[in-house]
């Protein structure tokens, strides 16, 4: 931000806007921030006439869920990554709280959505993000979360206005209940609270319900394979015997039931 005051030119931004507007540093002032920075604070400078005279401390506390989330990730296989648009030394000590080994700084919130167009296109370099390749993604506000596999399946979760676009990008958007209008209308899919840990859930949800769907199928598949033949009259030149019209609809209506209470087995799943 700038403006006048006074005849006065001042300036107020991080260091980025600093130095590029050419502001005269302050030893003291580098001191404190850089030991604020490491203790996870984000910076705002104050510049009057080109010459640094402040600095502002803002502390954005996590979520007291995020260090078990990400607990609950690492044991279910998954690689967490933190993306931010803080410095590095602000994002790491954020990192260290939540338990994060893993930290992309400095990432500009028009970039999400390129981020993920990369994912998804399996274009991303190695240097940027270690390990991709072959990966499924999942990233949470701040967090991303890595699974090895085959594909590049992308599922972005945030609750911003900055991040609708990335949200719509992405395979699989999922949005906050908490977050803006925006973000929620951008996401496939919206969780009903604020708890991190809600993602979890949503992943070990859809994890058995992609596994039910896959057995229905098969049981289906093979059911009406075997069956249909049978109605048919395939074994009458064999065996001379047919299938009875009310036996076969009874067939078809239990082969729909198996479907339905398996699926029902949803209700038992511990998520």
């Amino acid at each position: 931000m700038k403006g006048t005051v006074n005849n006065l030119t001042v300036l107020i931004g991080n260091k980025k806007l600093m130095e590029k507007e050419g502001v005269t540093s302050s030893s003291k002032l580098d001191t404190n921030a850089q030991d604020w920075m490491n203790e996870g604070k984000t910076l705002a400078f104050v510049a009057i006439s080109k010459k640094s005279v402040a600095a502002i401390a803002i502390a954005d506390t996590i979520k007291t869920e995020s260090k078990e989330m990400v607990d609950r990730l690492r044991r279910m296989g998954v690689a967490v990554w933190m993306i931010t648009g803080d410095n590095e030394a602000t994002a790491r000590a954020i990192a260290r709280q939540a338990g994060i080994e893993n930290v992309m700084a400095g990432v500009l919130p028009q970039d999400k959505a390129q981020m993920v167009k990369k994912l998804k296109a399996r274009s991303t370099k190695s240097e940027t993000i270690p390990n991709v390749q072959n990966s499924k993604q999942f990233r949470i506000s701040n967090f991303e979360f890595r699974i090895s596999h085959k594909s590049d399946t992308v599922a972005f979760v945030g609750d911003g206005i900055n991040d609708a676009p990335a949200l719509a990008v992405a395979d699989v958007g999922i949005a906050m209940g908490t977050g803006t209008d925006v973000a929620i209308e951008s996401a496939g899919i919206t969780l009903l609270n604020k708890d991190l840990r809600s993602v979890v859930t949503a992943l070990n949800l859809s994890r058995a319900t992609l596994s039910i769907i896959k057995q229905n199928l098969f049981w289906a598949f093979g059911y009406n394979v075997i069956l249909i033949p049978v109605a048919m009259g395939v074994l009458f030149p064999i065996t001379g015997w047919l299938l009875n019209p009310a036996l076969a609809a009874f067939a078809m209506a239990a082969s729909s039931i198996s479907v339905v209470g398996n699926s029902l087995r949803l209700k038992g799943v511990k998520i």
